[in-house]
C-alpha cells in the first residue's frame, strides 16, 4: 500500500459524529422503554454514574457515541412502531378470562425510580435479593432487593451456600404489585451484617475486584512484578471507577457525576487553575528553642485515602450569601480569614498566602477555622463568610470505596505485596487528581469533590501539627499533606507503622540555634 492509500484509509475512517437527540429525550427515550441506568450501561460498557452523565448534558465521543446514538435511535423506532401499532391492538379481554398481567406493565415509568435516583426494574421471573436471599420482584440499580422492609426475612445461618434460590410462580393479576419505592429500607445497612446473605451475593467483591486485577496482570506478564505493576498503574483510573460503582451498589444517594458547576470552580485559564484556595501547609519554624535538637521527619501514611472521609456536596452546588454556616451542607466559602497570631510555633491554617483579602476556601477549612475559634481552642477569631456554594452533604459518600482501598492496602503490606501496593496508592491518588478539569477521566467531573479533598488532607495534616504541640513536642515543618517535623518524643503522641492511622520515620537531622539563628544538619 502506498502512503496515499493509506491517507486515503484512514480519511474513510474518519465522518461527523453521530447526532444524540437533547439529554432529556434521551432519558425519556430509555425511561419509555422501561430500562434502567444500569442495563443500558451493561450493554455500553461505561458505568451508571457516567449515563446519567449524558442524559443531564454531557456529551459522549468517538466510538460510544456512536453506540449511544445508535441505541437511542433503535428505541425511538421501536417504541413510534408500538405507539402506531398500539390502538389496533386494543380488544377487551373475554369476560371469563383473567388478563395476565406482569410486573413490566406499570403505567407510570416515574414509579420505576426512586426520589433518591435509583433505578426500579421490575422482573418478570423473581431473583434472590441481595439483602436476604428471598425472591424479590424487583431490580434496584441493577440489583434484586425488596421494596418492603416486611418483606426482607432473615434466612437461617445453617443453609448451604449453593443452595438455589425457590422456584418463583409467575405474577398473575391475584398477585399485587409491590408499591413504588420511595426510600431504600433503614434495616439495609443491619442486615449487610448477616453472614447467610453472602451466599446470595456476587462472587465478586470490591476487594475480589483489586485482587483478580492484579492476578490476571501477573498472568498476563507471566510474574514480571515491574511489568505487572506498570499496567497496572496505566489502568488505575478506569479501575477506581469500576471500584466505585462496585461500592456504591444498593447506596441510599446516587452519584452526581457532571452537574452544574460555578465559574470559581472553573480554570480562568487554558493551563490555569480556579479561585480555590486549598490551604496546602508550607512552613517552616523560624526559631528553635535553645541548643542542639535532634529532628524528626514524619510521614503521615495514606494521607489522601483517609481524606475521602470528608463532608462532600450530593448535588448541584446552590449560591447564597450572609454569614451563616449549615453543618449539614458542604461546598466552598467565600470568606475573609482571621489574623494568625501563632506563627512562630504553629503554621496558619489557611497555608501560606501573601494577598491579604478574601478568598474561595473549601469546606474542611472553613471547618478547621470555625474549630479553632471556638470555646475549646480560642487560637482565632471566626472567619467572616460572605457568600457560600453549597449543597445537602454526607461525610460517608466514599466511605466504603475508602475502606475497600484501605483493607487491600492493609493486606499488601502485611504479605509484603509490593504491587498491589503500588496499584492501590495510584487508585485513590489518581481518582483524586483527576475528577476535576481532566482528560483522563471523563466519567467524573467534580472540582468541587476534588479540592475538598486535598484540603480535607491538608486539614488533617494541621491538625495532627497542633497535636504535637499540645502534646508538648516542638514542630518544626509542615509541609503538604505528609510530612511533619518534630522535636521530642513523638512516639508518646503518635503509634508508629504502615497503617492510615499510623507514621513512619521519613528522616532524622539534627539541628540548633546560635545567636537565635535556626541551623540544620540532615544526617
Amino acid at each position: 500500500m502506498s502512503d496515499f492509500d493509506a491517507i486515503d484509509s484512514l480519511l474513510d475512517t474518519v465522518g461527523p459524529e453521530a447526532e444524540l437527540p437533547p439529554c432529556h429525550v434521551r432519558r425519556e427515550l430509555r425511561e419509555r422503554a422501561r430500562l434502567s441506568k444500569a442495563q443500558v450501561a451493561r450493554a455500553l460498557g461505561v458505568s451508571p454514574s457516567t449515563l446519567s452523565g449524558w442524559e443531564s448534558g454531557r456529551d459522549p465521543a468517538g466510538e460510544i457515541r456512536t453506540k449511544y446514538a445508535y441505541l437511542l435511535d433503535g428505541l425511538n423506532t421501536k417504541l413510534a412502531t408500538e405507539t402506531e401499532a398500539a390502538p389496533a391492538a386494543e380488544q377487551p379481554p373475554a369476560p371469563d378470562t383473567a388478563a395476565t398481567v406482569t410486573p413490566s406493565s406499570s403505567p407510570d415509568p416515574a414509579q420505576d425510580e426512586d426520589e433518591d435516583g435509583d433505578d426500579v426494574e421490575p422482573l418478570v421471573v423473581p431473583e434472590p435479593c441481595v439483602l436476604c436471599g428471598h425472591p424479590a420482584g424487583q431490580r434496584v440499580a441493577g440489583f434484586a432487593q425488596h421494596l418492603a422492609p416486611a418483606d426482607c426475612r432473615p434466612i437461617a445461618t445453617e443453609a448451604p451456600a449453593t443452595a438455589p434460590a425457590p422456584p418463583a410462580e409467575q405474577p398473575t393479576a391475584q398477585t399485587p404489585k409491590p408499591p413504588p419505592r420511595t426510600t431504600r429500607p433503614a434495616h439495609a445497612t443491619q442486615r449487610s451484617k448477616n453472614p447467610a446473605r453472602h451466599a446470595f451475593q456476587e462472587p465478586s467483591g470490591p476487594v475480589d475486584l483489586i485482587r483478580h486485577a492484579v492476578q490476571g496482570a501477573l498472568t498476563e506478564h507471566r510474574g514480571d512484578l515491574d511489568a505487572a505493576t506498570a499496567a497496572l498503574l496505566k489502568r488505575a483510573i478506569p479501575d477506581a471507577m469500576r471500584l466505585l460503582d462496585e461500592t456504591r451498589k444498593g447506596a441510599r444517594y446516587d452519584v452526581i457525576a457532571h452537574p452544574w458547576i460555578p465559574d470559581i470552580l472553573k480554570k480562568q485559564t487554558a493551563r490555569g487553575a480556579d479561585q480555590i484556595w486549598e490551604a496546602r501547609p508550607k512552613w517552616t519554624r523560624h526559631e528553635l528553642p535553645p541548643g542542639r535538637h535532634e529532628v524528626t521527619a514524619l510521614d503521615i501514611n495514606g494521607a489522601y485515602l483517609s481524606a475521602l472521609k470528608t463532608h462532600l456536596p450530593l448535588g448541584q452546588l446552590e449560591h447564597s450569601t450572609g454569614p451563616a454556616h449549615d453543618r449539614r451542607r458542604s461546598g466552598v466559602h467565600l470568606i475573609t480569614p482571621p489574623e494568625w497570631e501563632h506563627e512562630a510555633v504553629l503554621p496558619n491554617p489557611i497555608g501560606q498566602r501573601d494577598e491579604p483579602g478574601p478568598l474561595w476556601v473549601t469546606e474542611p477549612t472553613l471547618r478547621l477555622l470555625l474549630r479553632l475559634s471556638g470555646p475549646k481552642h480560642q487560637l482565632c477569631a471566626p472567619p467572616q463568610i460572605h457568600e457560600s456554594y453549597t449543597s445537602g452533604a454526607t461525610e460517608n459518600l466514599l466511605e466504603k470505596f475508602r475502606i475497600a482501598l484501605k483493607d487491600a492496602r492493609d493486606t499488601a503490606i502485611e504479605q509484603g505485596d509490593t504491587v498491589t501496593l503500588e496499584y492501590v496508592k495510584a487508585m485513590y491518588s489518581k481518582f483524586v487528581s483527576t475528577m476535576g478539569e481532566s482528560n483522563y477521566n471523563r466519567e467524573l467531573y467534580r472540582p468541587d469533590w476534588m479540592h475538598l479533598i486535598r484540603s480535607q488532607a491538608f486539614a488533617n495534616l494541621w491538625l495532627k501539627a497542633l497535636k504535637a504541640h499540645d502534646e508538648g513536642l516542638a514542630v518544626v515543618r509542615a509541609m503538604g499533606t505528609d510530612e511533619l517535623h518534630v522535636i521530642g518524643d513523638w512516639r508518646r503522641v503518635f503509634a508508629e507503622g504502615r497503617s492510615v492511622t499510623e507514621v513512619k520515620v521519613k528522616d532524622t537531622y539534627t539541628a540548633a540555634t546560635d545567636a537565635g539563628e535556626h541551623a540544620g544538619e540532615r544526617e
